[in-house]
């Protein structure tokens, strides 16, 4: 099966002609299929839980664009629901969760082992999935890092610079290492259940990597990513990870050795011909085009695409965006992108 699927080539180190090519949030609000799933789920978080569904919304960019990986629809806030944190969605502003701020509020989580009541949907999505895909469609299995997941539990939504996270580690630094601590467990078990579901590889999103300074990307980004790789590797020898520290800037150098990731997905902060130079050294690379360009297209799209794939092509490549697509982007855009990767 490998030799068929590029996505795994790619993992394993191997350089293509062609970089295969998927993209970050690709079954969402863009796309007007997905727009009628969730219609028909009622909400978010309806539709994550409904196995049919999710695998439905995930299957959907696969049939209209033949992606070279699907990856499974679910949300990085799953992890502090199965774990007690109160979790909705209100519309147009995003999540909100109820706040861990105190041992105590951390004492009344629950127990790893009990996740799996919660998330048991989430296996059925992906053994959905593993058994409806094209067999040369790689399956991607995912979750939030712990530094990420950890900044919405603490402040109870988004925030503009993960204040309520930094402030927690500086004043109560033993809290927010067991908050941390609860997390890295919880989500070693819950990869490992999608890869036995069926998922072939895993991504960890960092996605809020670069809001940590000095020590602390090392401490609170870097080590958790590479813990979970580890036991992940340890549990699941063959199953490449994909590692995601946003906003790494120059950090990206030597991640792939300090996480043990078989890919570095890269944003759009760093060019691909840096990247070239300083990331993909040590292995695969995943990026980086702008999603603005999602939004806008034309030959600025075409371009950046070109530029992108010739500065990476002297190594293992995965071509994606430097982030998620937006809901206002154009499927269109998204066709003449992949068209441009594949040289029509």
């Amino acid at each position: 099966m490998t030799k068929d699927k590029t996505i795994l080539r790619a993992l394993a180190g191997e350089t293509l002609p062609t970089p295969p090519i998927w993209m970050m949030r690709q079954a969402g609000r863009y796309l007007p299929e997905y727009k009628a799933t969730r219609a028909q789920a009622g909400d978010f978080l309806s539709l994550c839980y409904n196995p049919e569904l999710a695998a439905e919304v995930t299957f959907q960019p696969i049939r209209r664009y033949g992606f070279d990986a699907a990856i499974l629809f679910a949300d990085i806030l799953l992890i502090p629901q199965a774990l007690g944190a109160d979790l909705w969605f209100v519309t147009g502003e995003g999540p909100r969760l109820s706040t861990i701020t105190t041992q105590a509020e951390v004492d009344a989580l629950k127990p790893v082992d009990a996740i799996h009541d919660t998330l048991s949907p989430i296996y059925e999505t992906v053994k959905i999935l593993a058994n409806g895909l094209p067999e040369e469609t790689t399956l991607i299995g995912f979750a939030g890092a712990p530094w990420t997941v950890a900044t919405y539990m603490i402040a109870g939504q988004g925030t503009p610079d993960q204040g309520p996270a930094h402030a927690l580690k500086s004043e109560n630094v033993g809290v927010f290492d067991a908050v941390m601590e609860r997390i890295t467990e919880a989500t070693i078990l819950y990869l490992s259940e999608q890869i036995k579901a069926g998922a072939e590889v895993v991504k960890i999103f960092d996605s809020w990597a670069g809001s940590l300074q000095g020590a602390d990307f090392e401490k609170y980004s870097l080590k958790p990513m590479q813990r979970i790789t580890s036991e992940i590797k340890a549990l699941h020898p063959h199953v490449p990870v994909i590692a995601f520290p946003r906003g790494a800037g120059e950090r990206y150098k030597g991640a792939h050795q300090a996480i043990g990731a078989d890919c570095i997905a890269i944003d759009d902060g760093v060019t691909a011909a840096w990247a070239a130079e300083n990331v993909q050294t040590g292995g695969c690379v995943q990026g980086n085009l702008k999603s603005s360009h999602m939004v806008t297209g034309g030959d600025a799209l075409v371009s950046e695409t070109r530029a992108i794939v010739d500065a990476l092509s002297g190594g293992p490549h995965i071509f994606n965006l430097g982030h998620g697509i937006t809901p206002d982007a154009d499927p269109e855009n998204v066709q003449l992108m992949i068209d441009t990767v594949r040289g029509s």
